[in-house]
This record gives structure tokens, C-alpha cells and sequence, in this order.
């Protein structure tokens, strides 16, 4: 069943809001803040963001609420602030791969904005979450009369290219061990607190959640994890992951067969 995008208000239509000049430029402000953030956006010139700023509209979504499904029509980009969102694909037996999770300071669904096509993944709200929405026919209008941020566009998109082609000779070259500490690792960039070379995750990730991102059952990244702990390369404390040492876990990637 095709689902119905939530509603989309601006701030400013909130019941007992101030409407005057001072708080159309704040909330514009703010939005062009938040555009800032963005890894899209970040290294704009102001006045490319304050076009932008002006026809983004703030939404929130309620954890395991569904931005879109694959498949649908896109409407836009979203631009998360607060919360943490899942990229993810199924196949017809109900197979799940997690494909990405997108953090504050990131965007979903740049594909489709851009070329117009439907949904390649399904994104869902992990938690409750607040976001920019910046509507596809908007963002043609913008590129179609600024050269620089279709540009711009262009090259961030490239290195998330590269990026995707990294993780898929991850896919095709490592063993499940060395697919693991490499998305501990990515992982722990975001979601860890790193001091003296080591890493303690403040969020956490399941096995089930671990191996929906590597495409794998939860019993063989239950083995794959157990091998890497029995080395002393992480500990795993009432379901919060550590990392001893980042370096050590990041030579398993380079490790012969026999010595993994």
C-alpha cells in the first residue's frame, strides 16, 4: 500500500508564533544554519544558502515512522537535524539490508531529486526525528539558475560514488570478520567516543542491526563478533561495543586468510 507523505508545515504556521519580520528572518536563519551542516551545503557561498533557506520547510517524523517507501514517486530531499534515519532495501522472502543510517548533518534521497526517477530504497525514522524538506521542483529551479551549485552538487556527489564503490569492494574481497571491523569502524566514527586510540560506542547496535547492514544472518555475525572479541579487538559489555584499539581492529582488513 503506497503510503502518504506526513503533512509538511513550516514553524512559522504554528499556533502562537510571532509572524512578524524578526522571526521570518530568525527561522530563515536557522534553516540556513542547519543547510550549513550539511555535508551537501556545507562549503556554499551565503548567499547560494539563503535561497535554499527560503523554500526548505521544517518536519518531524515519530520513531519507525516511514519517510518513504522504494519504489514511490519522489518529492524531495530531506536534510536531517535531530534523530537518526534507516536507508534500507528487502527482498520478496522479507530479507532486509540496512544500506546506510543517516545521522544529523546528513541528507536522504539526493538520487531521486535528482533525476526525477522513484525511490530506490526505503527510509525510516529510528527515532523521532527532525528535519529539512526541500521539495524536487524547488531545487530544479535553483540548479537551473546557479551553475556553481550544480557544480557543487555534482562533485559531493562523485565522492559519495567513490564511497559506494569502497563499500562494494568491501562486499566482494573481505570475509564476513574483516566486513565487520570495517563497519565497527565506519560506525564508530559517528557513534563512538574516541580517546586514546580507542572507541566506546553510546549507541547501540544489535547483532540483528549489525547484520541487516552486512547481509548476513545474526547467528553468523553472532561467530564473526565472538572471533574478534576472543582476540581482545572489541569487548561487548550488556550490548555496548568497544574498541580496545582502532588501529589493531583496522589491520584485520589488511590481514592474510590464515591470520584473521
Amino acid at each position: 500500500m503506497r503510503k502518504t507523505y506526513p503533512l509538511l508545515k513550516s514553524i512559522l504556521d504554528r499556533p502562537g508564533r510571532t509572524r512578524g519580520p524578526m522571526a521570518i528572518t530568525s527561522a530563515r536563519e536557522a534553516r540556513e544554519a542547519a543547510l550549513r551542516e550539511c555535508f551537501l551545503f556545507a562549503d556554499l557561498d551565503r548567499e547560494i544558502l539563503e535561497k535554499i533557506a527560503r523554500v526548505t520547510l521544517p518536519v518531524r517524523f515519530q520513531r519507525n515512522q516511514q519517510l518513504f517507501e522504494q519504489g514511490e514517486e519522489a518529492n524531495g530531499l530531506y536534510i536531517v537535524q535531530n534523530g537518526l534515519v534507516r536507508i534500507w532495501i528487502s527482498s520478496e522472502d522479507g530479507r532486509e539490508l540496512t544500506i546506510n543510517l543517516i545521522e544529523p548533518g546528513d541528507a536522504l534521497g539526493e538520487i531521486a531529486l535528482l533525476d526525477g526517477l522513484p525511490r530506490t530504497a526505503n527510509a525510516t525514522a529510528l527515532e523521532p526525528s527532525e528535519m529539512l524538506f526541500l521539495s524536487r521542483p524547488e531545487f530544479v529551479r535553483l540548479l537551473d539558475a546557479d551553475p556553481l551549485l550544480s557544480r557543487h552538487i555534482v562533485e559531493l556527489l562523485c565522492e559519495r560514488l567513490r564511497r559506494n564503490t569502497e563499500d562494494l569492494s568491501n562486499f566482494a574481497f573481505f570475509d564476513l570478520r574483516q566486513r565487520l571491523a570495517a563497519k565497527l569502524l565506519e560506525l564508530a566514527i559517528a557513534h563512538a567516543t574516541i580517546s586514546e586510540g580507542g572507541a566506546t560506542f553510546h549507541r547501540r547496535f544489535s547483532q540483528t542491526a549489525l547484520a541487516q547492514m552486512l547481509a548476513a544472518s545474526r547467528e553468523a555475525v553472532n561467530k564473526a563478533l565472538s572471533g574478534l572479541s576472543q582476540r581482545g579487538l572489541v569487548t561487548v559489555d550488556g550490548g555496548t561495543i568497544t574498541i580496545p584499539d582502532m588501529e589493531r581492529l583496522r589491520q584485520v582488513l589488511q590481514a592474510p586468510a590464515d591470520e584473521r
